[in-house]
């Protein structure tokens, strides 16, 4: 389905005159609807940790650097995402917390395992990447949107734009949020909306594998140092 045929299909259900045209009209309710399609887009991307959007970025050392841009198409970081170094057993150690940085930076801290932020648009690390070492994050890109040709990008801004996500849930979100703008009963439509919104989620992943035996270790627990320190 194409932006347009997903206003189409919205106009029906909330009483709208269904409209040749969405991107470039100026009638009042296709302008609006127009504005939600993006809205409810960027809010259905935002809300889970979708596999179609999740991409690798690669970082390269050269021994100086400690600052690097973020992807432009960056959006956020996965939740439980991880830096990993060509060079250690175990992820680069994070630091959520601004103050924290820069403690340690003023005290010229000096790290066991490399560490990062984000801040100001990149990524930061400590102690700068040896030479040649590379490390690797996954990440959401905000490129929601496919074209009829062309790259991907952010926004609708063409009637034959699709959502490279699932377009009925788009058009279920648009329909009770037109709704409640418009102070009309949406109840019902929500449900159906949140309903088809878990079920889409709880199968994006793929199928969990079964395992059999102990867990030796839980998965999101790492050693603090991969190697025997000497003092």
């Amino acid at each position: 389905m194409t932006l347009l045929s997903v206003v189409q299909s919205v106009a029906k259900v909330v009483a709208v005159d269904v409209p040749d045209q969405v991107a470039s009209s100026t009638d009042r309710e296709h302008v609006e609807l127009f504005a939600l399609a993006n809205e409810m887009a960027e809010r259905i991307a935002s809300g889970h940790e979708w596999q179609i959007l999740s991409r690798i970025h690669t970082l390269t050392g050269d021994g100086t650097t400690e600052d690097f841009d973020l992807p432009s198409d960056y959006a956020r970081m996965l939740v439980k995402s991880q830096v990993w170094s060509s060079s250690l057993e175990t992820p680069l150690s994070p630091i959520s917390d601004l103050d924290k940085w820069l403690g340690l930076d003023v005290q010229s801290f000096d790290f066991v395992v490399n560490a990062w932020i984000i801040y100001g648009g990149q990524m930061h690390i400590k102690p700068a990447l040896a030479s040649a070492v590379t490390a690797k994050f996954f990440y959401q890109s905000n490129l929601i949107v496919a074209p009829a040709s062309g790259s991907n990008k952010a926004l609708f801004t063409a009637d034959d734009d699709t959502f490279r996500l699932d377009e009925r849930l788009l058009t279920l979100g648009m329909i009770w949020q037109y709704r409640a703008y418009k102070g009309v009963p949406y109840g019902e439509d929500m449900v159906n909306y949140e309903s088809y919104l878990a079920r889409l989620v709880a199968r994006d992943k793929g199928s969990r594998m079964l395992r059999i035996g102990k867990v030796r270790m839980p998965s999101d627990v790492t050693v603090a140092y991969p190697q025997a320190i000497e003092i």
